[in-house]
């Protein structure tokens, strides 16, 4: 979860300190690391919640809290440089909308895309399946005048270590959900 998120808006985003990032189910595993991660690096944090969440990611650091149960976040956020997806196809859809032109959208649930194939050194008809299941939010995307990005998270132990630095130091703190008996 901590290399996702890392990965997803220090890699391929570029998030940078005053930029504003929508964080999709910021109370999730991904999500819970995403907002403190994004809170440290001097982003605007706006992100989807049930209620009973709410005040649980306002602890994390964020700054707006869209319930997803009676809002619809498309009709609340605009503006912003950075969308973290992990919804599906329809919510990756609907978050293009609330970023303005130049703004990047990382989506941890798809579609691949063929930067996606190429890393992974997909035989051609693979590459060609994933070029196509992704045609339509990449040509919605460049019509809109902004990037897509889909993120699978790869190993990296020198990210690992900083992440590691960064809950050591208190500036990340992980959530635990519920401990399970041996």
């Amino acid at each position: 979860m901590g290399l996702t998120a890392r990965q997803a808006l220090v890699e391929r985003a570029g998030l940078r300190k005053g930029q504003k990032v929508f964080i999709q189910a910021g109370s999730g595993g991904v999500g819970t690391i995403a907002i403190q991660l994004a809170k440290h690096l001097g982003a605007t944090i706006a992100t989807t919640t049930s209620a009973a969440n709410a005040d649980l990611v306002k602890s994390l650091g964020a700054d707006i809290v869209v319930d997803y149960r009676k809002d619809d976040f498309e009709k609340v956020l605009s503006g912003y440089d950075v969308v973290l997806n992990s919804r599906d196809g329809q919510t990756l859809e609907k978050s293009l909308r609330v970023l303005k032109p130049g703004g990047a959208v990382v989506s941890i649930s798809g579609p691949p895309d063929p930067a996606f194939a190429r890393a992974k050194r997909l035989n051609p008809v693979l590459k060609l399946v994933l070029r196509l299941l992704s045609a339509g939010i990449r040509r919605q995307a460049k019509r809109a005048g902004l990037r897509y990005s889909f993120l699978f998270m790869a190993g990296n132990g020198a990210q690992l270590a900083e992440i590691t630095a960064l809950i050591e130091a208190g500036v990340i703190r992980p959530v635990i959900d519920r401990v399970f008996p041996f």
